[in-house]
């Protein structure tokens, strides 16, 4: 993909041969090219002793000279009669080329640029006879006149062709694989570029090889005024001519490669030297082509009568056409996965910020600092975390905010809700499966723990896995690789554990609900989120944090609070912690029709209005026993076993759980099943 080359790039600038080139303007197109080489003056004028000879009544014998000196192009009028311009400037003394630069000679026009990778801008106002140059330009072939006489055409190689072969072919097809494999190695299309003229210098007859490639945009069959000279190479250092605009025409309309001779009368394809000593005499003209579109043409010349280029010559030409056709498609898509790429990831680092700001854990309490404290020196190990609160407390903002700060933070985050799953689901979605493994499973699907590989998997209610997944769960713990379901391909994963619960896990253990060694694998770090009503004074934070949230993303016009609005929200007991508060403070956003937030505009749950004791209450209260809940639980269960006459099946569907949970719960009260007379 070429870039577009503008005025004003210092001429220091170097390319990378530590050259400079001269280009031709014929009227709609750069189109020649002369080098310019580092140590040698190109002298421009009327006389055919000078580098680049222009017929021009408006150009003096010796007009002006190029030449490097302090690191720099320089351009020097030597006296001449009309003068030289540089950017509608008349030259006076010597003057800085930059690329892009214009150099104007009567009705000449010649661009300077240090590299032909890029495009030079038009000339305002410009139009160049290609007939008044003579070196390095000739008279533009008029539509009507004759091509060439063309010897051969060709889609494909010869040798490609089927029950071709022939031995002699051998050494033919190992150059080109030679060839395939430095174009493979070429990152860049200026590279690309010269590892194929110097290996079409290297095996054909051509004296001179130039590649031009469609300029971008173009159409999928460009016109010949849309290729752009990518790059040449002269065995004489001889300026480049481009080919005959009919003949351009003829193989971009065919598809075909030409081999055409007997060109010297043909002014566009006769190359001249500054003495006028060289004609091309052979020309082969090769498009670079894939399946739906044309890319460029590979030109060669030939000068010697004695060995012009042949049939072999355009064999080969034809073959490395088309590899340099895939290697130009193969840049490309790189280079537009690589503008992706770079998009997403700019996208993705700007989210990341955005998701980072609105997951902020926010508090000034002693509370928060120290969990903010806690928090980085745990992030920054790799150990398991168990996270601790009551519901709403923040306990996944927590859980992020740990692997954003991890070295895993690259990596995936991963999350699921054990509580949400019945324990088959849970299994499939933690480890996955195989496609077939059970009803339903119509394809492979990875589990959260693969998916998490490299980064940190969040298991929020942990406390809630039944024992058969906590025993496959704690195996991976361990370092151990599982399966996914109905497979028998061992995965290996590496993967940080954050897990968070309200449930005392403790009792949980003691009533054999929760595995020992799972419980003491989870806990090698512990977090405790502290409830919203033991950290009041964050109450202002948060709230003006979540006005501002819902202002912006509804596009209401709400300043802030009244001080008997944000009371309001201090008094409040918020037993569903921060979530509630945010889900307050949007119901607030969405229904207030003030630009401050009144006390009447805040909608507080229901949960705070606890009703008043009543008569039958009070009555009830007399009959009040001091017990706690795991008495008045074993007191339930085993009037309930009573009501059933021990039918544990029964009891245990009446109680909501399982017949398991039920002979471990009646085990840990230690109570006996009644003997029966």
């Amino acid at each position: 993909m070429t870039q577009s080359v503008s005025g004003g790039e210092a001429s220091s600038e170097l390319s990378t041969d530590g050259n400079a080139y001269l280009l031709t303007w014929d009227g709609t197109t750069w189109r020649d090219a002369v080098r310019l080489r580092q140590g040698h003056v190109t002298t421009i004028g009327r006389s055919t002793n000078n580098r680049v000879v222009l017929q021009d009544d408006s150009c003096s014998r010796n007009h002006c000279e190029l030449f490097f000196n302090d690191g720099e192009w320089r351009l020097r009028d030597l006296g001449s009669r009309n003068g030289t311009l540089v950017q509608d400037r008349r030259v006076s003394g010597d003057v800085p080329l930059a690329t892009g630069d214009i150099i104007s000679i009567g009705e000449c026009r010649l661009g300077f640029t240090i590299s032909l990778g890029g495009t030079l801008p038009a000339p305002q106002g410009a139009s160049l006879s290609a007939d008044r140059a003579t070196s390095p330009t000739q008279t533009a072939v008029k539509p009507s006149e004759p091509v060439p006489s063309i010897l051969h055409s060709a889609r494909i190689p010869e040798f490609l062709s089927a029950g071709d072969a022939r031995k002699e072919r051998s050494a033919e097809l190992a150059r080109l694989y030679r060839l395939g494999l430095e174009m493979g190695a070429s990152e860049s299309r200026q590279k690309l570029t010269d590892v194929v003229l110097a290996s079409l210098t290297r095996e054909t007859v051509a004296g001179i090889s130039a590649i031009l490639l469609s300029r971008e945009g173009a159409d999928a069959r460009p016109a010949p005024s849309d290729l752009v000279l990518s790059g040449w190479h002269s065995q004489r250092d001889l300026p480049y001519r481009r080919v005959s605009d009919n003949l351009s025409r003829v193989v971009l309309s065919r598809r075909e490669a030409i081999l055409a001779r007997d060109v010297p009368d043909d002014r566009q394809l006769s190359v001249f030297d500054s003495l006028g000593e060289m004609k091309a005499l052979s020309v082969i003209c090769a498009p670079i082509q894939t399946a739906d579109r044309v890319l460029g043409l590979i030109h060669l010349y030939s000068s010697n009568p004695d060995n012009p280029l042949d049939r072999d010559d355009l064999e080969f030409t034809l073959a490395v056409a088309g590899q340099l056709a895939l290697a130009l498609h193969s840049l490309q898509q790189r280079d537009k996965l690589q503008t992706g790429l770079a998009k997403v990831r700019s996208a993705n680092e700007v989210l990341r910020s955005q998701l980072s700001q609105e997951r902020s854990l926010i508090g000034d309490t002693t509370g928060m600092k120290e969990l903010r404290e806690r928090l980085e020196l745990i992030a920054e190990t790799d150990a398991n975390v168990l996270i601790r609160g009551e519901s709403g407390c923040g306990k996944e903002l927590i859980a992020r905010s740990i692997h954003e700060k991890s070295p895993r933070h690259d990596g995936p985050f991963v999350c699921i809700n054990c509580a949400a799953l019945n324990e088959s689901l849970l299994e499939s979605e933690l480890f996955g499966h195989e496609k077939g493994a059970f009803t339903g499973a119509v394809d492979r699907k990875p589990g959260r723990f693969e998916q998490a590989d490299g980064g940190t998997l969040f298991l929020d209610e942990v406390g809630e896995m039944s024992p058969a997944i906590q025993a496959k769960f704690l195996r991976v713990l361990e370092g151990y690789p599982f399966e996914r379901i109905g497979g028998r391909k061992p995965i290996q994963v590496n993967v940080r554990i954050v897990a968070a619960t309200n449930r005392d896990l403790e009792e949980a253990v003691e009533d054999g609900d929760f595995r020992k060694d799972l419980y003491f694998r989870l806990q090698v770090a512990e977090i405790t989120a502290p409830p919203l009503r033991d950290r009041k004074d964050d109450i202002e934070l948060l709230a003006k944090s979540f006005l501002y949230r819902f202002v912006q993303k509804t596009g209401r016009v709400i300043t802030g609070f009244t001080e008997e609005a944000m009371q309001k929200l201090r008094d409040y007991h918020w037993p569903g912690n921060v979530r509630e508060l945010q889900n307050t403070i949007e119901r607030t956003v969405i229904l207030c029709r003030n630009e401050v937030v009144r006390g009447s505009d805040i909608q507080l749950s229901g949960l705070s209005q606890r009703p008043a004791p009543t008569a039958s209450t009070k009555e009830l209260s007399a009959d009040y026993r001091e017990l706690s809940l795991a008495d008045i639980e074993q007191e339930h269960i085993l009037k309930t076993l009573e009501h059933t006459a021990w039918n544990k099946s029964r009891s245990a569907q009446i109680l909501g759980i399982e017949r398991s949970t039920l002979d471990r719960k009646l085990k840990r009260f230690h109570v006996p099943r009644p003997l029966t007379d």
